[in-house]
């Protein structure tokens, strides 16, 4: 085994130069006030097919002799590896295929297709995803282009550590989505072999701690696949190759939930006006909910990896975070069942300046009495507090509130 060594992402970085952006790292005075940090955002979601995979997926193409060209290729992505391979592949004039998780967002399908690529969906998972890849390369002979254990794609996806040194010189820490550990493994070597006390922090979804479990352990320690929403980062078994680089390279791996994931997506588009996938939004959520010690006055770099979202998850997660904040509220009030109640009850809403979203009732429900009806609210509101003061009016009038 070679060990990659940083002249190599040097030598990608010249190699994919003309093939990809170099993204902005933008400073966040809005998010560095809430963290109490000097924050930046490597903003990959920017990148041309919307996440980081390019750049690994340039530097392995571009060095593919006549015959692989040929031949073809095959990757297996759940989505963003699959937009990289297609984009770069396209304008290197190779035919590809992709093989798709059944589970994969119609938005990356859909953008993957229209690259040019050859769409196979199979499995419900990445890593069943692969195998059909790996069966399919053997019967057709084609190159597999691996999405993160491969030395020329870790190299490509270490290029944005080279950007970041000269970006954001005085970093003092770095915090990167882990799924397979290509992204992690490139960038921690490439800012780690010239400026050493630069801090790698590594972000995994609690439910698919893959690479934490396997440096636990001391060896690659597949997981049981779990959905989650970041699933660009849901890799039930990281790269032998990654492995080793993550062990020397990184700092610390801390993992998040579900609803931190969410809550930092629904932060990063309202607050920075930055849309992040799941996967491309653990770092910032692993900040935002002190799972990362010691950034009080520090100059932190939190990558976003991805933006490429599918639009019916967004719109849950929005929904969601405004109903856990208080501005989307449900209310359900019994009143008596007359003529005109309703009416009263819109109008003790509208004495608050809340729009009503939607409006039933329901008079055949257990919990209530001949003679009255449950009259079921969404509100548009301004926090819970003022939905404690619109309840508490409610129930003044002698109505029967649950929220």
């Amino acid at each position: 085994m070679i060990k990659l060594t940083l002249t190599d992402i040097q030598q990608a970085r010249e190699r994919i130069h003309d093939t990809i952006y170099m993204t902005p790292c933008a400073h966040s005075e809005v998010l560095s006030n809430m963290l109490g940090c000097e924050l930046y955002l490597k903003l990959e979601n920017r990148q041309i097919t919307g996440s980081f995979k390019e750049r690994g997926a340039a530097n392995k193409l571009l060095q593919l002799d006549t015959e692989q060209r040929a031949a073809g290729i095959i990757a297996a992505s759940a989505g963003n590896h699959a937009q990289g391979v297609a984009h770069v592949a396209a304008k290197q004039n190779i035919p590809v295929n992709i093989v798709m998780p059944e589970t994969t967002p119609l938005a990356k399908i859909q953008n993957t297709q229209e690259l040019g690529a050859s769409i196979i969906l199979h499995g419900g998972s990445y890593d069943e995803a692969f195998d059909k890849a790996k069966q399919l390369q053997k019967q057709h002979g084609y190159t597999f282009i691996h999405a993160f254990d491969d030395q020329d794609i870790i190299a490509g996806q270490g290029t944005i550590g080279l950007e970041l040194l000269e970006q954001v010189p005085e970093m003092d820490m770095l915090v990167i989505p882990i799924g397979g550990g290509g992204l992690i493994a490139g960038t921690a070597l490439a800012i780690k072999e010239i400026r050493a006390d630069v801090d790698i922090i590594g972000v995994e979804s609690e439910r698919m701690p893959a690479m934490k479990s396997s440096v636990e352990a001391g060896h690659v320690h597949p997981l049981r696949f779990a959905n989650t929403i970041a699933d660009g980062i849901s890799v039930a078994r990281v790269g032998e190759l990654t492995l080793p680089l993550v062990n020397e390279y990184v700092s610390d791996i801390v993992t998040v939930s579900e609803e931190e994931i969410a809550h930092a997506i629904m932060t990063l588009l309202e607050r920075e006006k930055t849309l992040a996938e799941g996967a491309g939004a653990v770092g910032f959520a692993a900040l935002r909910y002190d799972k990362i010690n010691n950034i009080k006055g520090k100059k932190v770099v939190v990558l976003i990896s991805g933006g490429n979202i599918d639009m019916t998850m967004l719109s849950r997660i929005l929904e969601h975070g405004l109903e856990c904040d208080g501005r989307l509220a449900r209310l359900k009030v019994v009143v008596p069942d007359k003529p005109g109640n309703i009416a009263e009850l819109a109008g003790l809403i509208a004495e608050h300046h809340t729009n009503i979203m939607s409006i039933s009732q329901n008079r055949h429900v257990s919990e209530v009495e001949l003679g009255e009806t449950v009259v079921d609210l969404l509100l548009e509101a301004k926090g819970w507090q003022h939905v404690d003061a619109i309840s508490e009016s409610i129930r003044k009038r002698g109505y029967l509130v649950k929220q």
